[in-house]
């Protein structure tokens, strides 16, 4: 069954949602991942994506910051605006959009090298000469971090545990000064505390920026989102406020995922 919004669900226009997916559709080759999928992410909020392996929520998840453009067979129809400007047109440039849009992928990806150069990369590439060791610092305090590492900087990253360099590659995020962080089942490969630390950390992130998380943990996804989409077989079933579509979903569908029947 497709998604319809209905009144109660659409996040209001005084929101003015900081991302906005019309009709979308993504199909690697002729074979569509994601269909007609419409939705808006609300600031300052986590919105969570569920839904079985394989229904197109890392797909739809890649969308968002043009991280599918590197896979040369992906094709995107149907609209995403980002604060209001198309994020597919060609007058927008996919670099900058990346720079607003961060990514934290499943597993920690640290650079090979000390953990300071791992934070002070993007900023040095992209031209950032001025400030970069106050811009370390703050992104790693921003990620929960820096009391732990403060007096390492120039240690190698893999010297960090796993859920540390979680914490890292988020600070290496942060230090771009985005406005919005994707993670794609970031406590997958954690262990249960290092899940939580991360699960606390975007409680306190979700103040300065949107978070758009895509997760199998339906516990998690109640935990700590505000909204959730639930996704099959590449088609948007239900969006709506997280208590309501885990505590009264208005599919049965919905019902049957959350209640673990499925998937």
């Amino acid at each position: 069954m497709e998604y319809t919004p209905n009144a109660d669900q659409e996040i209001s226009e005084n929101e003015q949602p900081i991302l906005q997916l019309e009709d979308v559709t993504i199909r690697y080759g002729d074979v569509p991942a994601v269909q007609n999928v419409s939705l808006a992410i609300a600031r300052q909020q986590i919105t969570s994506i569920i839904g079985p392996s394989g229904c197109g929520k890392s797909t739809l998840l890649r969308a968002l910051n043009r991280m599918n453009d590197f896979i040369p067979e992906a094709n995107i129809t149907g609209r995403i605006l980002y604060m209001g400007a198309e994020l597919y047109s060609e007058e927008t440039d996919p670099v900058d959009v990346r720079r607003k849009i961060g990514m934290v992928f499943q597993k920690p990806n640290p650079f090979p090298k000390s953990i300071f150069s791992n934070v002070a990369w993007g900023p040095s590439i992209n031209g950032y000469r001025e400030g970069i060791e106050d811009r370390v610092e703050k992104s790693l305090r921003r990620a929960a971090l820096w009391e732990e590492v403060a007096d390492r900087l120039h240690d190698s990253a893999s010297s960090l545990s796993g859920g540390q360099q979680q914490r890292l590659c988020i600070a290496r995020a942060l230090a771009m000064e985005p406005e919005v962080i994707l993670m794609d089942e970031p406590c997958s490969a954690l262990d249960p505390v290092s899940t939580a630390r991360i699960e606390d950390l975007m409680f306190e992130l979700k103040k300065r920026y949107t978070i758009v998380i895509v997760t199998h943990n339906m516990q998690q996804a109640a935990r700590v989102s505000d909204y959730t989409a639930f996704l099959e077989s590449g088609k948007l079933v239900e969006f709506g406020e997280t208590d309501q579509v885990f505590t009264r979903p208005r599919h049965n569908r919905t019902e049957e995922y959350v209640t673990g029947r499925f998937g």
